[in-house]
Formats: structure tokens, sequence, C-alpha cells
């Protein structure tokens, strides 16, 4: 039963999230499909820190990083007039992917503590790497000059088409992250992150399979992040801030981890909270802090596990 009424709230969910687009043009809001597209995007960035954090119990306090240098591609080509989106994506995946591996590498090797001050100390060193690119804009960061261009296959200039994009890659990356997880990976990062010693002894290397997914994380995160440079149509390091990193982390907890779909739900109730109490009060802070602590609390799995018992 709990699986039949999970496939509801899922199928549900994506006809929601598809309706979107014809709903705010028959209300003439077109404001919640810039809204919802957003929600989708850091949906993908949430669901890529999920693999590393849920699933592999590495908790990344780095992971804006790659939303940064994701963005940071699409931009930096942009200002030098190259707008092919293929280019620009590509190079945003791979940029975000390499440097997940550098920085997988180091972290990788370490636990506790000691892993999540090096994932934020690299995000934080590449946040100053952008301040400092007086180039392109230092600290007050730069527009972007045109939206990513597919040679008319597709034209993220209409609201609605790049609405469809985003929701398009979110639905590849939930299956994409779904066969992932129940393969034969999926089942090694799991048990690494019950057991290590005990991975390891039954002949897996848990290092090899984890700096894999920690690549995969990164490289996912930076596809996200070229889309958000296209949604905002602006480049700023803050992208990049650790403070960044602890919302998408946020978004994964509230949502329910090791759930894959969780993530996404998180990230739309989250900036969905903070789109409506911002408009009803400058300290939407204050009613928002304590909801998150009550859900935390009393919702262990995340709100995802009040409607299903398995992820």
């Amino acid at each position: 039963m709990a699986i039949s009424r999970r496939a509801i709230v899922l199928a549900a969910g994506a006809v929601l999230l598809a309706l979107v687009p014809p709903v705010a043009g028959l209300l003439n809001q077109p404001f919640y499909v810039d809204l919802f597209r957003r929600m989708m995007i850091f949906a993908i960035a949430a669901l890529s820190l999920d693999l590393i954090l849920g699933y592999g119990g590495m908790v990344s306090f780095g992971h804006a990083a790659y939303l940064g240098i994701g963005a940071y591609a699409v931009g930096i080509f942009a200002f030098y007039g190259v707008d092919n989106g293929f280019l620009q994506w590509s190079v945003a995946i791979a940029a975000s992917a390499a440097a997940a591996l550098v920085i997988g590498v180091i972290s990788i090797r370490t636990s506790g503590v000691y892993f999540i001050m090096i994932t934020l100390a690299f995000t934080q060193m590449l946040y100053y790497l952008g301040i400092s690119l007086e180039t392109y804009g230092g600290d007050n960061g730069m527009p972007l000059k045109t939206r990513s261009q597919f040679a008319g296959l597709v034209d993220l200039r209409n609201p609605s088409a790049f609405y469809y994009v985003v929701l398009a890659l979110l639905l590849l990356f939930l299956l994409l992250g779904r066969r992932l997880v129940d393969a034969r990976f999926g089942m090694v990062i799991r048990s690494a992150r019950s057991n290590e010693p005990r991975a390891r002894a039954i002949g897996f290397a848990p290092f090899r399979y984890k700096l894999a997914a920690f690549v995969l994380a990164g490289g996912a995160c930076g596809l996200a992040g070229a889309l958000l440079a296209n949604q905002t149509e602006y480049l700023t390091p803050d992208f990049m801030h650790w403070t960044r990193s602890g919302e998408i982390m946020f978004m994964v907890i509230l949502g329910g981890m090791r759930t894959l779909f969780g993530p996404v739900l998180g990230a739309v109730v989250l900036l969905g909270l903070e789109d409506v109490l911002s408009a009803l009060t400058e300290h939407w802070q204050i009613i928002l802090g304590p909801f998150l602590v009550v859900v935390v609390l009393f919702a262990k799995r995340g709100l995802f596990g009040l409607v299903s018992r398995d992820g």
C-alpha cells in the first residue's frame, strides 16, 4: 500500500509541475513559472547532494562550489560572445566534475569534522576567487549577456520552453538516480556508509566508489549552476558561499535523505515558504525557523517520509 501511495504522490507531483505554465498563463501570473523553475533547479542541486550526503554519508559543506562553477562556465563563455549552450553546459559539467575530483581525492581520505572543514575550505577558496575576478564583476557579479542558445532546437528566452527543459532534466536525474542507487554502485555506497571496514573486507574499494559518487554529484550540481545562471541572468560569487551549501543541505534534510524524491520536495517547500513568508513580513525567518525545527524533530525521515515508508 505504501508503494502504491508513493507512486500516486510522485505522479501527481509530476503532473502538477507540468501544469504550472498553462495555469500561470490563464491566471496571468508569469511569476509562478519563474518561481517553480527556480525550485526545480535547486531540486537538481539538492538531488545531487543527496547522493553523497544521504546515501554516502558525506556531509559536504562545499556543494555550492559546483553550483558557482557551472554558473560561471556559462557566464564567462557568454562574456566572450560564445553562447552555444551545448558547449557551455558541457564545460559546466566537466569543470564541476573536475573540481569535485580534486576536492574528493583530498577530503574523502578523512571523515567527520575534518571532511566537513576541508569541503568548507575549498568552497570558500573558490568564493574568494570569484570575488577577486574583477574582469567578471568581482564582488558585484555581472549580468549574463545572453541565455544559452541551442541552434534553434529550444529557445530559453521563452519562459515556458525553459521551464520544460528544466522539468525534463529533473525527471531525467530522478530516473538516473534511481537506477544508480539500486545498482551495485549504490549498494557499495550504502554499505560503506554503514560500515566501511566491512565493505573493504568483502572485496570492495569504498574510496573509489565514494570518489565516483562525489564526482557525479559535482557534475550534476554544475549543470544546476548552468541552469541557475540562465534563470537569474546574473552571476555572483554568492552562488559559491558556504551558506548556499547549507541551504541546499537543508533542502535534502527537510525533504528526506536517501529518498531521491525527498530533496525535490524539500526544495519546493523551502523556497515556496521563503517566497510566501517574505511577502508577508520582513522578519520571515522568525516564522520559517521554528517550522523547520518542528519538521526535523517530528518527521525523522523528512516530509517525503510522511507519504512513503521507503524511498
